[in-house]
């Protein structure tokens, strides 16, 4: 399975130090280069600067062709590029988190899983503790605590 993300998803990851869920979950990891530039970025946390600087194998950097898109110039420059290299390679999933970034996407039919999907996912596959949704909390991560009790309770029930 071939994986998009954008940057807000491996920040956070990267922060909860959960980030080698990825390549335990699907085959292939891919951002742009945009998304790279970005986890870099001056006001970037130096937690992911650092894990940004010595990148693993599993993650791989694309350069996309990029194209103007009136619908797509919306959107921030890391999540018009993986909506674009997603549609450009065929991706199986694109994390993204964005609520407009979303719908994009679905419009143009990619299949969509959220930054908290990834962290259910990696729950019911015992790589991570159900504690891990109290950190992303702890983080600038913006969530609902009722939609991380209904996650949690959903775990629980599995």
């Amino acid at each position: 399975m071939i994986l998009i993300s954008d940057t807000s998803a491996l920040c956070y990851l990267i922060l909860i130090d959960c980030i080698n869920v990825l390549p335990k979950l699907y085959d292939q990891v891919i951002i742009t280069e945009i998304v790279y530039q970005e986890l870099m970025a001056e006001g970037s946390p130096e937690i992911v600067k650092n894990w940004c600087k010595n990148i693993p194998e599993w993650l791989i950097i694309k350069t996309i062709n990029n194209s103007s898109d009136l619908e797509l110039d919306k959107l921030d420059p890391g999540e018009r590029s993986a909506i674009i290299l997603a549609e450009q390679i065929q991706a199986d999933l694109i994390i993204l988190d964005e609520k407009f970034a979303r719908k994009i996407a679905k419009q143009r039919g990619l299949n969509i899983i959220g930054l908290l999907g990834i962290l259910y996912d990696a729950c019911l596959a015992n790589l991570i503790e159900p504690t891990k949704f109290k950190e992303l909390q702890e983080t600038n991560f913006f969530v609902s605590p009722k939609l991380i009790q209904d996650i949690l309770d959903k775990i629980n029930n599995n």
